[in-house]
Parts: C-alpha cells; sequence; structure tokens
C-alpha cells in the first residue's frame, strides 16, 4: 500500500492528486499545482502571443498550452478513479462483531457492557440483554463520575485512615508477639544446648582423667621392659665382641665382667602385666543413666503449627504432622493405662504388707486405702475438672482442643504419679 500511495501522489505538491491533468508530454500533476508553475514561468518572446508555454517538472520540456489555459488540459480519468478507490479502502470501517463475520457492532449491551452486533442479540449469547445505543449510554453516564466521588465524604476518610493505623498496630503487636516468642524459643535451645556441652565436656574431662590413669599405671613397666631389652640386646653384643678378643688376659676379664652382668640380668625380676578395667563403660553408662526413651522423646516433641486466630484475638498451635489427633489420642490412653497401673501397683503393695504382717497391717491398710481414696477422689476431681474446662475451651477454640486436652491431663498424671510416689514412701519406711 505504500508504494501504492507513492504511485498516486503528485511530485510537486507531494500529496495525492487532486482533479489530475495530463500534459502533452504524458506526465500528471494537480491542477492547482500547474496552475502556480504557469504563473511563474518565463516568458518567452518566440511564442504566439494567443500561446502560453509551461515547463514540465518532470521531463524539464517547454510545451505549449491550449489558449484557455490549464482547463484545457485533459483529465487523467483512469487515475483519478484509482485514488478515490484508494481513498474509500483507506477510510477507517466500523469494528466487526468477530463470532459473526461481516456483522458491525453497532449495538452497546448494557449487561455485559460490551458492544455487540444484530445476530448476538437474536441468537447469539447476549439474547434477551437489555440494549442502548453507544452514545446515548454515554451521555447518559456521563454525570456518574462525578455523584460516586460525591459520595466520598470527609468521614468516609476519616474512619478508613483510621482503620489503617488500627490495623497497623495490630500488625507491630503480632509482631512483637512473635519476637517475644523467638527469643524464647532461642533462649530455651541455647539453655539445652548449654547443659549438654557442659555435660560432653565434664565426661570427656573424666575420660582425660582415667586415660592419665592408664599412662601412669602402664607407661613405667613399659619402660622397664624396654630397659631389659636394651641391656640384653647390650650383653649379647658384649660376647661377641668377647669372643673376638685375641688376648687372653684381655679376654679372661671381659668374660668375667661378662658373667656378672648376665647373672646379675638373669636375677633382675621381669614386671608383670597389670589388667586394669575402665567402668563403666560409656554405652552401657549412657544406655542407664541417659535412656534412650529421652533422646526419643526429645526427637518425637511436637512443634507447634502458630497461627493467628481471629476467634481469640491472640496465637493458636496445633501439633504439627499429619497424624496431630491421632498423637492426642495416644496421649489419652496412655495416661489412662498410667493412671490404672499406678492405682493397681497400689493396691499390690497394700496386699503385700497385709500378707507379711496381717495383725499390725490391718490399721496401716485402712490408713493406706483411705489414702488411696482420696488420691482416687482428687484424681477424679481434676481429671472431671480438666475435662470441663476443655470442652469450654473447645467450643471457641476447637482446633487447639486435643493439644490442650492433653497438657491438662498429662499435668493430672504428673500429680498422680507424686502423690503414688509419697504412698510409696509411707509403705516402705513402716
Amino acid at each position: 500500500m505504500e508504494n501504492l500511495e507513492e504511485d498516486l501522489t503528485c511530485s510537486v505538491c507531494y500529496s495525492l492528486f487532486s482533479d489530475p491533468r495530463v500534459l502533452p508530454c504524458s506526465h500528471t500533476f494537480c491542477k492547482a499545482c500547474l496552475d502556480n508553475l504557469l504563473q511563474v514561468s518565463t516568458n518567452y518572446s518566440i511564442w504566439r502571443p494567443l500561446r502560453m508555454p509551461l515547463k514540465c517538472p518532470n521531463c524539464r520540456n517547454v510545451m505549449e498550452l491550449p489558449p484557455t489555459g490549464i482547463g484545457a488540459l485533459p483529465t487523467n480519468v483512469s487515475l483519478r478513479a484509482i485514488i478515490e478507490k484508494y481513498q474509500r479502502d483507506n477510510e477507517p470501517r466500523p469494528p466487526s462483531c468477530p463470532e459473526h463475520s461481516r456483522q458491525p457492532l453497532n449495538m452497546y449491551c448494557i449487561q455485559d457492557r460490551q458492544l455487540i452486533c444484530g445476530l448476538c442479540l437474536t441468537v447469539g449469547q447476549h439474547q434477551g440483554h437489555p440494549i442502548d445505543d453507544l452514545q446515548a449510554a454515554f451521555i447518559r453516564e456521563k454525570q456518574t463520575p462525578s455523584r460516586l466521588l460525591a459520595r466520598l465524604s470527609d468521614q468516609r476518610w476519616a474512619q478508613v485512615c483510621e482503620l489503617g493505623e488500627q490495623l497497623e498496630q495490630e500488625k507491630a503487636r503480632c509482631e512483637s508477639l512473635v519476637r517475644q516468642d523467638r527469643q524464647e524459643v532461642n533462649q530455651f535451645f541455647q539453655s539445652l544446648e548449654a547443659i549438654l556441652a557442659r555435660k560432653r565436656q565434664a565426661y570427656l574431662e573424666v575420660l582425660d582423667r582415667a586415660g592419665a590413669d592408664v599412662s601412669r599405671a602402664y607407661d613405667p613397666l613399659i619402660h622397664r621392659v624396654k630397659e631389659l631389652q636394651e641391656e640384653q640386646l647390650d650383653l649379647v653384643s658384649l660376647g661377641s665382641s668377647v669372643e673376638e678378643e685375641d688376648s687372653p688376659l684381655v679376654f679372661l676379664e671381659k668374660v668375667h665382667l661378662l658373667r656378672e652382668r648376665v647373672e646379675e640380668f638373669l636375677k633382675s625380676p621381669l614386671p608383670s602385666v597389670i589388667n586394669l578395667s575402665v567402668s563403666p563403660r560409656a554405652a552401657e553408662f549412657l544406655q542407664q543413666r541417659w535412656p534412650a526413651v529421652t533422646i526419643r522423646s526429645l526427637e518425637e516433641a511436637p512443634v507447634p503449627k502458630v497461627s493467628c486466630c481471629t476467634r481469640c484475638g491472640g496465637v493458636e498451635a496445633g501439633s504439627e504432622g499429619e497424624a496431630g489427633g491421632g498423637q492426642s489420642h495416644n496421649c489419652v490412653q496412655d495416661f489412662w493405662c498410667e493412671t490404672f497401673s499406678v492405682m493397681l501397683l497400689g493396691l499390690l503393695l497394700l496386699l503385700g504388707v497385709l500378707w507379711v504382717n496381717p495383725v499390725g497391717g490391718a490399721s496401716l491398710g485402712f490408713s493406706v486405702l483411705s489414702q488411696l481414696s482420696q488420691f482416687v477422689h482428687s484424681l477424679s476431681s481434676e481429671l472431671l475438672t480438666s475435662v470441663r474446662d476443655t470442652a469450654g475451651t473447645a467450643y471457641t477454640l476447637m482446633d487447639g482442643f486435643v493439644e490442650r486436652w492433653s497438657i491438662q491431663l498429662s499435668s493430672v498424671g504428673q500429680k498422680a504419679f507424686q502423690q503414688l510416689t509419697a504412698l510409696f514412701q509411707t509403705l516402705t519406711s513402716l
């Protein structure tokens, strides 16, 4: 299209031909351009007065125009038709419907807020939708932005600003809580690391002292054995030198010295082997005093899922892992097993005391039974209290229900174990 526009452009005004006229040299120019050229052309005296000369801008040939001037030049009809068709093709066309070919988008769908064609309204996806003229809808909604902005009052702006400040304050408060929890976690594990480091250093120092004792016990013996080895090698070397001696007097003297040294060497006692034992061994000691169950319990200790709870306004914790509920259920089962085990152990101890001393243990049995009943009563009351508190908490905080219940039951179990320990000490003292 650009090349075609160049062919349809006048070489004088560089615009599309307007009323194109053909000169006798077959070059075409706009009629207005030829009129301007004729005014500035030089008059030649050799031309007849009734004729007007004109020099072609392209070929520079001077030609004679008709007496009536530029208007008498023939019109380039074909070129004018091509220009008119070119201008019609380049005029902006209204957009067509993408779903229905060659259908103009001449209607505005109010529901979907887009331009549609007649087929979209009758058989398409906009069937039955309210429509309007685009310009009419534009004029009708022209004042809508100003009306909407008028509804935004200063009071609303103050509320939004105040809400923003409150949100910033709440965010700062929650971030402060998270920072405090982070500090607590760091301090807790740093204390654990410090305790473990001290225990490790103390154990290694004990082992260093044990190694020093081993060195003090074995080093003198090993040194004595090395001295005996050197002495024997010395005697062997001396005996070889004595055998090579040629002088009888010197030979006898050396033999005498060799005999004395050999007899003295044979009389010197050999050090005895001592068997030292290192006890307790580290593996056995660590297994007894640092049981694997403690390490495993630390390894399996839950890490809470900390989340912001909008219902309670605080931080809600839940056990980490997919089987969080199963772990809490196992905690409850373990608590009941431990409780029944404690009660069964107390009854067995009471029966043992009555078997050993039937007469004197009767009064003791009644006192023990009374203490055991008080223990069971306190255990049941505490259990009911914990269950009631847990049920009330679960109504508002269902996510943390299992975790808190297990913690409360564990505390009750610890109290029960302490009371049973005191009961056992009473029985053993009698």
